[in-house]
């Protein structure tokens, strides 16, 4: 997945949970710069800040071998739906 990807369903979590950047950053612990830029598709950010606010927003983690491509490919494309 890439951190574009990333960065869009972070930002769509956050919207539809009502939350501003600000209040979501308090709520979850993290400046409001690293939500900026975890949400903007940053490759730089902290992967254990990134998972974090991943699973404060609601979302559970998984990661999947490559062996499994047929499943990745499924999952990417039903994500791009919503």
């Amino acid at each position: 997945m890439k951190t574009k990807t990333i960065g869009k369903l972070v930002r769509k979590s956050r919207k539809e949970q009502g939350l501003s950047q600000t209040e979501a950053a308090g709520y979850l612990n993290v400046g409001t710069r690293f939500l900026s830029d975890l949400e903007n598709g940053k490759p730089t950010v902290q992967l254990e800040k990134a998972l974090h606010v991943l699973n404060g927003l609601g979302f559970k983690v998984i990661a999947v071998p490559k062996a499994s491509h047929k499943l990745i490919r499924y999952i990417e494309d039903h994500l791009s739906e919503k």
